[in-house]
């Protein structure tokens, strides 16, 4: 039996004796599988779902999940097999018809998908998200008047949104009404005067007009804004180009090819550039670079010719042009250049045979640009900037769950009025609470003490399988990674299960530490629930104050992670003040009984944050950087608490101290905040 199978059975056998009793509770599974899914789980989750698919084939959710999950992990063909099996037992549900959807645009289906969209908005008229994406899979079938009907609706509701008067703008752009596409960006100017992307649509359209000094300003603004878009530079040297403004134009494209190495127009078009001042050899190595990045664009080969028959490389030119005319059969130049290399080296009957060619096309032009658009051979125009986050092409799992996508202004409140973006975008919010794993991703950047002696202790007795480490940054489990636990997990409970409560005395009692390890287990595999369960049991059976602090500590990390879990997925109110005050409870307990204990600290200021009792969560981030003068997420979460209650001057100062204790993400906020 495949290992994956024989944990899936190991793991049905702890369900029953754990979680179900007497019988599979499907709904607890489900349940762990969406807390999976949250934390983006993916492989764990689909595990969940298969179990409950295995119990109960003829619910629809589990089948809708294990999709959402496979679209995450761009299994396309097998999340469309698992919508399909939804849909057969619920053909009422518009998240699915959605996720199908999104499935049939990643496959370029553009029709089925609008089909599927139709129906998830039949069901649910007013979703955002869902027209949306109905908008984008019109554009791609040409039906710009529908599509533009779905986004002046969306707009009727979201008058002041910059977002979708860019998208308006898009269709437009494709619909070819550059007036229309103008009056749109010009709007998401007015309601968006700070993202470089607008100003960038705004620039790159009025090129498309030939209003280049209208083009210039704007893209100069997306610029000034902090544009790391190689296309704004590229459009703006274009722009330098024609003015005869070749300096300029060479610095926008060599800032242009600086940030996108890869990108074949800025290599070409400072080819052409220096190809028009005469710097021949330069032209070549841009012009060669920009066809090896895109050799399909043969019609770059005509100004690599151009060069070649400067430098006098007859061959290279008469090769240049038999591929383009292969390419663009019509196009009179290439005949003409050939022959003229073909003079060059003497053979002047090859030559003869290309202007006769050329003439006996010219003859017939008209019928001839009928047949065959031209290459366009003059300097590629780059695409405008794009948005940041692209709504139609993000699968939301929250829309598929049919939940409530949070507004646009509630996204906004965190990011765009915090300051313009000038570099990569980092969201402003905490660093997470510091909990015991088993994994953690590379710290190395860090100089946080990751350490604490009773942890150590543990550690020592080689009683876990594995070393516990504290950790921020958790690593996410691969297949077999998953498989493994689920077995630890079974081991486990047949250890508890045959061993009786009350053969030792409290202090030596191995069910302390038999139920702490699978609570660890229980957590790895993000069922909360139950980790908590067994860190209580833990805790009841130990009057060991080291191993008591450390059962407080990880009771309240997890207790914290179910409630993130069940506030985002409705479960909960948005405030639970009982919950945060167990954790609180937990968190001091392992204070009074170890006051160097840094992270208890730590975590409490971060349940302090989301209580938004600043000042004393202040306070706990300072007793935290008193135990650790190294700790970065103490000065980092305690810097934006600074800048939330607008002391803008420590929290600067914290945040400085963040990065060089190696969150470099600190220095994008100390940006925008300065």
């Amino acid at each position: 039996m495949k290992s994956k199978y024989r944990a899936l059975l190991l793991f049905c056998v702890l369900s029953i004796s754990t979680l179900l009793q007497a019988q599979m509770n499907t709904d607890r599974i489900t349940a762990i599988g969406r807390n999976a899914l949250y934390f983006e789980d993916y492989v764990l989750s689909i595990q969940y779902f298969n179990q409950v698919i295995r119990l109960k084939p003829y619910l629809s959710e589990p089948y809708l999940y294990r999709a959402i999950a496979k679209i995450q992990l761009e299994d396309y063909q097998g999340a469309l097999k698992d919508c399909n099996a939804s849909l057969e037992r619920n053909p009422f549900s518009p998240g699915c018809y959605y996720a199908r959807g999104f499935i049939y645009c990643r496959l370029e289906k553009w029709e089925e998908a609008e089909n599927d969209y139709n129906e998830a908005l039949r069901f649910s008229p007013e979703n955002r998200t869902y027209l949306l994406l109905r908008a984008d899979t019109r554009a791609q079938r040409k039906q710009y008047d529908k599509a533009l009907e779905d986004i002046d609706g969306l707009l009727k509701r979201e008058q002041q949104s910059a977002t979708l008067w860019s998208e308006r703008g898009r269709i437009c752009i494709l619909s070819k009404d550059t007036i229309a596409a103008l009056d749109a960006f010009s709007q998401a100017a007015k309601y968006d005067k700070t993202n470089p992307a607008v100003w960038s649509a705004l620039g790159v359209t009025n090129l498309m007009m030939n209003n280049e000094d209208e083009a210039y300003v704007q893209l100069t603004q997306a610029i000034n804004l902090g544009s790391k878009w190689a296309g704004d530079y590229t459009n703006r040297g274009i722009i330098h180009y024609h003015r005869h403004n070749y300096r300029g134009a060479l610095a926008d494209y060599d800032q242009a090819v600086r940030l996108a190495p890869n990108e074949a127009d800025s290599y070409y078009n400072r080819g052409v550039m220096r190809q028009e001042v005469g710097d021949y050899n330069r032209a070549l190595d841009d012009l060669d670079k920009a066809i090896e990045l895109a050799p399909e664009r043969t019609e770059m080969r005509y100004h690599r010719a151009l060069v070649e028959m400067q430098l006098k490389q007859w061959r290279n030119v008469i090769n240049d042009m038999e591929q383009l005319i292969a390419r663009y059969p019509y196009f009179l130049p290439s005949y003409y250049l050939a022959a003229q290399a073909k003079s060059q080296m003497g053979d002047q009957v090859g030559a003869y045979k290309y202007r006769k060619q050329a003439q006996d096309l010219e003859e017939h032009k008209n019928e001839i640009q009928a047949k065959q658009a031209q290459p366009n051979t003059e300097l590629q125009l780059a695409d405008a900037q794009p948005q940041k986050k692209d709504y139609r092409k993000e699968f939301s799992a929250r829309s598929a769950q049919n939940q409530q996508e949070p507004t646009e202004d509630e996204q906004k409140y965190n990011s765009a009025t915090r300051g313009a973006v000038q570099k990569r975008y980092q969201d402003v919010v905490n660093e997470p609470n510091i909990t015991l794993s088993y994994y953690s991703q590379d710290q190395s950047l860090r100089r946080t003490n990751y350490y604490h002696t009773i942890v150590d202790q543990i550690n020592r007795s080689s009683k876990l399988p594995a070393t516990l480490r504290f950790t921020g940054q958790e690593m996410a489990l691969t297949a077999e990674m998953v498989d493994l636990h689920f077995s630890e997990i079974a081991r486990l409970t047949q250890l508890i299960d045959g061993m009786p409560n009350n053969t030792h005395s409290q202090d030596d009692n191995p069910l302390t530490l038999l139920y702490f390890a699978r609570a660890i287990e229980f957590a790895v595999v993000q069922d909360y629930s139950d980790a908590i369960d067994d860190c209580t049991r833990a805790a009841r059976l130990t009057n060991q104050i080291e191993l008591s602090s450390v059962f407080y500590f990880c009771r309240a990390n997890w207790r914290y992670r179910l409630l993130e879990y069940q506030r985002a997925t409705g479960e909960r109110d948005a405030t639970q003040s009982m919950d945060y005050d167990i954790m609180l409870r937990d968190y001091d307990q392992v204070i009074r009984q170890h006051p160097d204990f840094a992270f208890a600290y730590y975590n409490k200021a971060n349940i302090l944050c989301a209580q938004r009792e600043w000042k004393d969560a202040i306070s706990n981030y300072t007793k935290a950087i008193a135990q650790d003068s190294d700790f970065a997420e103490a000065y980092f979460n305690r810097g934006l608490t600074y800048i939330y209650i607008g002391e803008n001057e420590k929290g600067l100062a914290d945040l400085s101290k963040a990065g060089e204790l190696g969150i470099y993400q600190a220095y994008n906020l100390i940006t925008r905040f300065k």
